[in-house]
């Protein structure tokens, strides 16, 4: 058992903890547990695109390729989304002429027909996941970090309150305000702990990996492969003749079969080196890393990423997007993850209330004890 100079030093890491990263936690849960529905919420802000019919099978990719080229002639098309189960249409993001680097078009269009719909009027579902995986602006790495420091709430948390099955049920009700909050605190924290436990460590990993993994190749990649590389990125882009998006899309689909690909992105589209990958998951599968590139040039396959023929942490890295986002159970294990998620938002806020009002009652008792040496009875009357 921990000794008590032990407990108290866990309990100021676990207080500052919470405090510093207190209000930055609150906008990524309660935007974490927002935007399970965010395929929803975007349909529901373009009311027209959810009246628009659904068509099994959907129009051909190179029927949509073919009218977002008609339709923007000078734009550079760099992704096609696919209908889901959810929205019934197609989306493509575009890269307008004159736009700055980083800005897309994002352009609906039909799932029967394959005709441009127009740009999409709202985005509403897409910014609140930027703002949950990115702050909307900062690098994933932030977001990873702050999983980091949940999992450190998480784990001091547990030391610090060792009756945990006590506390399951413990609820003062007609105490303090403080009281109050903190048996709220520590219930909601038990019951959820599981949970909590599975989001942090999920989100840490997504925007951690990604870093270690930059930072070791960089450490690692000789002079002579920079060179390589910069000397590979001046290769022929002459134009040539595109194979057909259906037909590679077919031949991915033939190398990992169960592949349902979400989202088709292109590459230096029209030239000797345009490139095509199809991305999506596996049918039957939690795995969302599987993707297939090609030369849609020549048709040859240059890249085949089947995660159930890869070792354990591919594996392991392809479970990280759907355990943390729950889009793998439908509806009902939607709504279970939006009430889970909203928890750690409260107990950011509730953490940071007692913590206030703590402080506020030490204020109060600092100043109410009296000075060391000065009497307690009244001067003498002259």
């Amino acid at each position: 058992m921990p000794s008590q100079r032990t407990l108290h030093r866990l309990f100021v890491l676990h207080s500052w903890a919470g405090i510093v990263t207190g209000l930055l936690l609150f906008i990524v849960c309660f935007s974490g547990a927002v935007v399970v529905f965010k395929n929803e919420i975007d349909l529901w802000a373009n009311p027209s695109l959810a009246q628009l019919p659904r068509a099994e099978p959907p129009a051909p990719l190179d029927t949509v390729l073919a009218s977002l080229q008609a339709r923007y002639p000078q734009s550079v098309v760099e992704t096609i989304a696919l209908p889901d189960p959810i929205n019934p249409n197609y989306f493509a993001f575009v890269r307008e002429p004159g736009a700055p680097a980083s800005e897309r078009t994002k352009i609906a269009l039909r799932s029967d027909t394959g005709a441009v719909v127009g740009p999409v009027d709202s985005q509403l579902g897409q910014y609140l996941r930027m703002l949950h995986v990115f702050l909307f602006f900062g690098p994933r790495w932030i977001v990873g970090f702050l999983g980091v420091a949940m999992l450190v709430l998480i784990g001091t948390g547990i030391v610090i309150h060792r009756k945990i099955l006590a506390e399951l049920f413990t609820q003062r009700w007609g105490r303090s305000l403080r009281v109050v909050m903190s048996d709220l605190h520590k219930c909601i924290g038990i019951w959820g702990l599981g949970f909590h436990i599975l989001i942090a460590g999920t989100g840490a990993w997504m925007g951690l990996a990604t870093l270690f993994e930059q930072s070791f190749l960089f450490a690692t990649t000789t002079t002579g492969a920079n060179a390589a590389t910069k000397t590979a990125g001046k290769s022929d882009t002459s134009p040539a003749t595109m194979q057909s998006l259906d037909g590679l899309h077919a031949a991915a689909v033939q190398a990992v079969p169960g592949l349902q690909t979400r989202f088709v992105s292109l590459q230096r589209w029209g030239t000797s080196q345009a490139k095509v990958s199809f991305t999506g998951n596996l049918d039957g599968h939690l795995l969302s890393t599987t993707r297939v590139e090609a030369n849609a040039a020549t048709g040859v396959l240059t890249r085949v990423h089947d995660p159930r023929k890869q070792g354990f942490w591919s594996q392991f890295n392809g479970l990280m997007e759907p355990l943390h986002f729950g889009d793998f159970g439908g509806l009902a294990l939607k709504w279970l993850y939006f009430v889970l998620g909203m928890t750690p938002a409260f107990l950011s806020i509730s953490g940071t209330l007692i913590w206030l009002d703590s402080r506020k009652q030490r204020q109060r008792e600092s100043a109410q004890a009296p000075i060391p040496g000065a009497s307690t009875h009244s001067a003498p009357a002259h």
